[in-house]
């Protein structure tokens, strides 16, 4: 039997639920399936037809208001007026690719490179995450002279070849590399260690070794350092830096996947691998980078990049052309002039203690942790066994949705909501989620 995709499944429509929609939804459906094929997922049982966005909130056909709690990509807000106009005026101008000069890209990584490490000082640019981990794979493999590429459990980097392969969140249908090899997620909630980062530690090199007895050389360590895919797993701060050393130390780099955590999500450091104390040899971002406009980067130490820069040419044709690199100056000026780190950590922590009260109220609630606006909430059977209870996740979704609350669900068991909004979250949508949220709960028997 095949397992369903973590990311793509767990949440999603499916041909049984169409009989209890309405006309217009139906018809809608049915072309997507004819026109789209199999392999495209949407979220609900009753899918929801988005018409317009602004900010954390959008709107449907119906002119129903929505809370955005899912949507990173439009890290800054849906429709942001500052990335609009920068786009607007620079199609206006010129959008070609990288082979010639244009100041663009030139000022935006510099811009870009002063927010990372002093280690980290070259970048380059795709339109994608998945590229962006394609080419740090690469660079990995160059560097070190091996193969081997370790990622969590439930990890997913992206959809080519080479990440794909490094993606067991995308389901058993999806093979996995034989370099690629696997460590349980580092989750404080469910691991009894008295050193969560000796544990951590201790689990990779255990991969590292296996990789040896087979034959294969390790190349590196590829990490979401929020393990978002795993269930949102932060905590403790710091717990991030025995592993690493443990990769250097067997001949690897750290491949920091920041399309998540990054840019100010966490509130605590503008990356998000700054709350571990830890420089990564390579950097890897997304559309969030751009507010949803396709763009991704790979910055990374010099030294490190060289091993496959001196010898293989790069050229992607429209990775880092001069709108997409606009509007990426546009979202780092609205992260740094609005303060949305800061944003991030003050209402996070706020949206957390909250959320944290319902615990008191429901005993289906095991845990809530995050950092920021990137907060995981964790449904159990009953707190004392921390039995993983995804139907009731589920259902709570699909409640949020009747609620006009839309976000999804993360971990190996489906049973965490990933409430991850875009950092136009304000203190007073708080009420509005942490109400929908108790009144689902409630709704459900809980």
């Amino acid at each position: 039997m095949v397992t369903r995709s973590t990311i793509m499944d767990t949440n999603s429509f499916r041909a049984e639920d169409a009989e209890a929609l309405d006309v217009d939804t139906r018809k809608l459906t049915d072309k997507r399936s004819k026109v789209l094929g199999e392999s495209y997922r949407l979220f609900y049982r009753k899918p929801v037809h988005l018409v317009r966005g602004e900010g954390q909130y959008l709107w449907d056909a119906a002119g129903d208001k929505y809370l955005d709690v899912y949507n990173n990509v439009a890290s800054i807000g849906h429709c942001h007026p500052a990335v609009i106009d920068a786009v607007t005026q620079q199609m206006k101008m010129l959008n070609t690719h990288t082979r010639y000069l244009h100041e663009n890209i030139l000022n935006y990584s510099e811009e870009l490179l002063a927010t990372t490490p002093d280690e980290i000082d070259r970048a380059m640019y795709m339109c994608t995450g998945s590229e962006a981990n394609d080419l740090a794979i690469r660079v990995a493999r160059a560097f070190s002279g091996g193969t081997g590429i370790i990622v969590t459990k439930e990890a997913y980097h992206g959809t080519s070849e080479l990440t794909s392969g490094a993606s067991p969140a995308l389901g058993s249908g999806q093979p996995l590399a034989a370099t690629t090899r696997l460590v349980m997620p580092p989750d404080a909630y469910r691991v009894d260690a008295p050193d969560l980062g000796e544990w951590f530690a201790t689990e990779i090199q255990k991969q590292i070794d296996d990789m040896k007895a087979h034959g294969i050389k390790f190349a590196g360590f590829l990490a979401d350092s929020i393990f978002s895919s795993d269930g949102v797993l932060p905590n403790p701060r710091g717990f991030l830096k025995k592993a690493v050393d443990v990769v250097h130390a067997n001949g690897g780099i750290f491949i920091a996947d920041e399309v998540q955590p990054g840019f100010g999500r966490t509130g605590d450091a503008f990356w998000g691998f700054g709350r571990h104390g830890v420089v990564p040899d390579v950097i890897t971002t997304g559309k969030p980078m751009g507010n949803g406009i396709p763009v991704s980067g790979l910055l990374a130490k010099s030294d490190v990049l060289a091993a496959f820069s001196d010898e293989i040419p790069y050229f992607n044709t429209f990775g880092g052309n001069p709108v997409a690199m606009a509007a990426a100056q546009a979202v780092l000026k609205v992260i740094k002039e609005e303060e949305l780190q800061e944003h991030s950590r003050v209402v996070g922590a706020k949206l957390h203690a909250e959320l944290s009260k319902l615990m008191a109220r429901f005993e289906c609630v095991g845990d809530v942790r995050g950092a920021g606006l990137f907060i995981g909430f964790e449904l159990v059977e009953d707190r004392s066994s921390k039995t993983p209870d995804k139907t009731l996740a589920l259902n709570v979704i699909e409640k949020l949705r009747e609620h006009r609350v839309l976000t999804s669900v993360a971990g190996p068991y489906g049973n965490v909501l990933k409430l991850r909004p875009p950092l136009a979250f304000q203190e007073s949508d708080i009420d509005w989620l942490v109400g929908a949220l108790d009144k689902s709960l409630r709704e459900l028997g809980k």
